[in-house]
Order: C-alpha cells, then structure tokens, then sequence
C-alpha cells in the first residue's frame, strides 16, 4: 500500500512538473516565440527596420542550426510608430495574446518607460537595446536588460579622445535642453576638467530647433575651433552645413543616435573626419564586416540597404536572449532565463564587446567605440 501511494505521489509529481513546464507561455515542445516592438514607420523608422532586420538574422542562424535545443525560433514583429500608447498596446498585445516568451527591445527610451508597467505586470523577459532610461535598470527590475551605453560615458570617452588628436583648441558645445542634453553636458564637462581643456563656447538648443545660423555664428566669434555637437540628425546636419557656410572647417564630434549613412548623405562632403562616439562594432571593421557579410546572405539586396548601426544592437539583442534560453536546456522558463542572464559573464556576440549581467545590475555596460565618417563611401570606420 505504501509502495502504490509513494509510486501515486511520484507520478502527481511529475505530472505537475509537465503541467508547469507546458504553462510557461512562449514555449512549445518545438517552437520559442519571440516578438519585437519598434518604429516601423515614420522618420524613426530608419533605426526600427534595422533593428528588425538584426533580430531577424539571428533568428535565421539559430534555426539554419536546428532550433535552440531543437526549438525553432518564431519572431512577431510589432510596429509602434514611435507613439507611447502604441508601444504599450504592442507590449500588451505580444505579452497577453500572442504570448511571446520574449522581446528584444521597446522602441526607444520613452517609450520603455510608457510601457515597463505593463512588462513589470506580465512578466515577460524584456530587452531594450535601441533607447534607454536609467529608470529601466536603476533600481533593477527583475525581467528587463539593458544593453548600451549612456551618453555621458560616450561623450567623456569621445571628449577625451578629441583632446589628445587635438591638443590645445577652443572647445564648443551645443546640446539639446532636455534631459538627454544635460547628460551630454555632463559627459563632456566631466573630461572637459579633467583635461584641463580651454572651453570658449557652451551653447543650448531648443528641442525641434532647426536653424543654427546663430549658434555657429557665436561659436565662431567666440574663436571655437573644436566642436561638440549633441545634435540628433537634423540638428548636427544643420550644425555642420552652417559651418560649412561660414567657412569654417573644425574637428567635430557626435553621437550614435545620429550614425546613420543618411546622416553623412546629408550633411555632404564637410562630414568627412567627423568623429562618433558609439558602442558597436564599426560596420566597416574587421568583425563588422565579417557581420554585414552573414546579414547579406539572410536578406534582401533592398533589405541591405536598411542595414545600419541598430542592426547591430538587434542582432545582439537577440542572441543574448537565445544564449540565456540555451543553456535552460529543454525546460525553458522565464525564471530559469533570467538566472541564466544574471550569471552571464562576458558572452560575445561579435559585434559588441562581451554582454554581461549580474543580481544586482541588469545593465550590460558596452565599451564606447570611437569612429570616423567617410563621406566617400558614406561609412564610417574606426579609428586607431
């Protein structure tokens, strides 16, 4: 009697674990579903569809491999517009009826934050590599991870960078007043006292500003000669296109949020040697070529044309999360993917150095790259 009910016991047992094991959403005996959130539309676009397509190439190399652990890998992408309410119905959509194990990114910084009461509520593991808010990570928040860098980190690397090519200039900046404008300012001003460097112009912009006529002018008559510019695209095109009519020809440095093929395109032939701070691999290095190499046999040739920097980051994005479910083996979790993430230690995606979290921060912090446009070729390659 007692051997049936410990043989009952063991069976109950089992079944509860096959029961909790088929209840983790996402997850089949054959397929991970996965999904995205980002702009697919609009000006912003230019950075979604890339993202998209990096996401997409690593689904197609997991899979070409047989699946993670024998799972195929199915993406569904969402297209927010850039619109916090839309990023939140998309999150709500992914997470509740679609029921993704995962997604590899909410848009951008904004929009993370619009939507992270709705992925704090329904679990779901969530990635945001194209923007970010110190709010996502700082307290840590136990199914988001943050891969990146943040701009005062970019700007003090960059800066300081620029101060040794450069010795001895007038230095200028213009920044946006908002908040990712004051943490540009904070960037450069920490390596500005540091370098002991001889700051003759400090300028803020308005939001949406599209004339600089004036800015460039006093930077000029304020006998600048090295330029920070933390513009986006617009601003920084209109920024060097003013300088450019006045004749003047300055080292300028800038940010990835603006490194775009576009950008170069726009701003003409005075972009060429302008310096920008980011935290992937340049496309035109050696890893970053090897990389645009995969990427162009797994899409189209008008898909290539996408291809930017956020192919990168989506690309990252995604083998990190599918690296973290490998090693779950056949009983994926959220909570099984999560200890895994906080116990990943240096995991090399190749286009980024190494991805690493921990308990107690979930922010994989990305060494800052410095690279150089090449208007000629409309690229931009790392320096030495």
């Amino acid at each position: 009697m007692n051997r049936s009910l410990r043989a009952l016991a063991a069976l109950a047992l089992a079944v509860a674990a096959l029961g909790a094991h088929a209840q983790q959403q996402g997850i089949t005996d054959t397929e991970i579903l996965i999904g995205d959130v980002m702009p697919l539309t609009g000006p912003p676009a230019l950075g979604g569809i890339a993202h998209n397509i990096g996401v997409r190439v690593a689904v197609a190399e997991v899979n070409a491999a047989g699946g993670i652990n024998g799972r195929k890998v199915r993406l569904i992408t969402e297209d927010d517009g850039y619109v916090n309410t839309r990023t939140i119905q998309a999150v709500r959509k992914l997470a509740t009826v679609d029921k993704v194990f995962g997604i590899t990114t909410v848009s951008g910084a904004n929009q993370g934050l619009a939507a992270l009461p709705v992925i704090e509520q329904t679990g779901v593991l969530t990635f945001s590599v194209m923007g970010f808010s110190k709010q996502l990570y700082d307290p840590v928040k136990k199914n988001v991870f943050v891969i990146g860098q943040t701009y005062d980190v970019l700007f003090d690397d960059m800066t300081t960078f620029m101060a040794k090519k450069y010795p001895g200039r007038k230095w200028g900046i213009v920044s946006q007043d908002d908040e990712s404008g004051e943490i540009v300012r904070e960037g450069f001003e920490r390596a500005a006292k540091a370098a002991s460097l001889n700051v003759v112009s400090r300028q803020i912009y308005k939001k949406g500003q599209q004339d600089f006529s004036s800015e460039m002018a006093k930077f000029k008559h304020d006998g600048g000669d090295i330029l920070i510019a933390g513009g986006i695209v617009n601003e920084n095109v209109a920024m060097v296109k003013e300088l450019e009519r006045l004749g003047l020809k300055v080292p300028m440095g800038m940010f990835y949020v603006g490194r775009y093929p576009i950008t170069l395109e726009l701003m003409g032939a005075a972009s060429d040697g302008t310096l920008w701070a980011d935290y992937v691999e340049a496309e035109t290095g050696p890893k970053g070529a090897a990389f645009l190499e995969r990427v162009k046999k797994t899409v189209s040739e008008d898909e290539f044309k996408r291809v930017n920097r956020f192919t990168l980051t989506g690309y990252a994005s995604a083998r990190t999360m599918f690296e973290a479910i490998r090693q779950c083996g056949k009983a994926v979790t959220w909570a099984c993917a999560i200890d895994r993430l906080e116990a990943m230690r240096g995991y090399d995606t190749g286009v980024m150095a190494p991805v690493a979290f921990s308990k107690t921060s979930h922010f994989s912090v990305q060494k800052p790259i410095v690279m150089e446009a090449v208007y000629g070729t409309r690229s931009f390659k790392p320096v030495p």
